[in-house]
Formats: structure tokens, sequence, C-alpha cells
């Protein structure tokens, strides 16, 4: 049980990563045009798309890159008080 709970830690935190990796090319490659954004949107646009539906707009500010990671967090969180 314990190495299920470490895959599952893993891979949130890849995508925690790929969720900051995302946010930092948008600052830098609007279009999202090189290959290594294009791999990111696709990882990360399951996770995102449907927040971004549910939060209100603030203009240009996405937030929920943001909601998506501190989510990400409290899944982490409860997955380590589950294996203890």
């Amino acid at each position: 049980m314990y190495q299920i709970f470490s895959v599952l830690n893993l891979v949130l935190t890849v995508l925690e990563f790929a969720i900051i990796g995302r946010a930092l090319i948008s600052w830098v490659d609007q279009s999202m045009s090189s290959a290594v954004a294009r791999v990111l949107v696709q990882v990360t646009e399951p996770i995102i798309a449907p927040l971004r539906r549910v939060l209100p707009t603030a203009g240009m500010i996405d937030f929920s890159p943001m909601v998506a990671i501190l989510l990400i967090f409290v899944l982490q969180q409860m997955l380590s008080r589950a294996m203890y």
C-alpha cells in the first residue's frame, strides 16, 4: 500500500511542477507554440480547464494554476496522513 501512495505522491509532484512550468512559459511564449509548452498544456489542461470554467475571471490574470497547485497540495497532505 505504501508503494501506491508513493507513486501517487510522485505523480502529484510532477503535475505540480508541470503547472508551474506552464505558468512560467506562458509569460514568455504567449502562443504556447514551442514543443515543451504544448506538452505542458496537454498534461495540465485536464486539471486547469475545469477550474477555469468554475473560477470567475479577473481580467488577464488566470488564478486556475494557483488553485490547482493548492488542490494538489491538499491531496498530498491527505495522502501523507493516510500513509501513517
